[in-house]
């Protein structure tokens, strides 16, 4: 994503292609079920994704044909401390029918590009599930290696994959080096 993002129209980017990428607007709830009726994107409530977009607007994106229909979003945060300062991917998903047109490896540069630009993150960080072969492969030719499987993450019944890609702030790449053994959701915070 160009500088055009950082400028003074944080609402409005054009593409090349006929796609346009945008900051999300409250009024795209109303508008985007064709997204999440995937089985993998998980769907939260209103007050869930009012509180990423107040807080964390600069990684709140939707990607819009030009007749308005939505293709899809990517929201995100910025957490953590010291060296695990990050940036964290909440949710990407991409309607069924606008897979396979590069829009997913698009909102991750985006979003990868605001966590090393505006949060200077150390990394940015994402969860998969482990069952999710696509995506996971998907991540590893954007770049992202696997950090840790975290056990019955989601809602007890199946694994995720913790996935990582090193910001420009992380020389050494600690960020990504892979734990040894599996970790449980209760250690997420003590382990980083």
């Amino acid at each position: 994503i160009n500088a055009e993002y950082m400028g003074n129209h944080p609402d409005f980017l054009v593409s090349a292609t006929m796609t346009t990428m945008r900051r999300f607007r409250p009024s795209d709830m109303l508008r985007f079920n064709n997204i999440n009726i995937d089985p993998l994107t998980e769907t939260y409530g209103l007050n869930f994704y009012l509180n990423y977009f107040s807080r964390w607007p600069n990684y709140f994106e939707v990607a819009v044909c030009p007749d308005g229909t939505l293709q899809g979003y990517i929201m995100g945060k910025a957490e953590g401390t010291d060296t695990h300062w990050h940036g964290h991917v909440s949710a990407l998903s991409v309607a069924p029918e606008f897979r396979r047109l590069g829009l997913a490896e698009r909102f991750m540069k985006q979003l990868e590009d605001v966590s090393e630009k505006i949060y200077n993150a150390y990394f940015v960080d994402l969860y998969v599930r482990f069952s999710n072969k696509v995506a996971v492969a998907a991540y590893k030719r954007f770049g992202y290696t696997i950090y840790r499987q975290v056990i019955n993450y989601y809602s007890g019944e199946e694994d995720a994959l913790d996935m990582r890609k090193p910001c420009a702030r992380d020389v050494e790449r600690k960020s990504i080096i892979p734990l040894p053994a599996p970790v449980h959701p209760n250690e997420l915070d003590c382990i980083g």
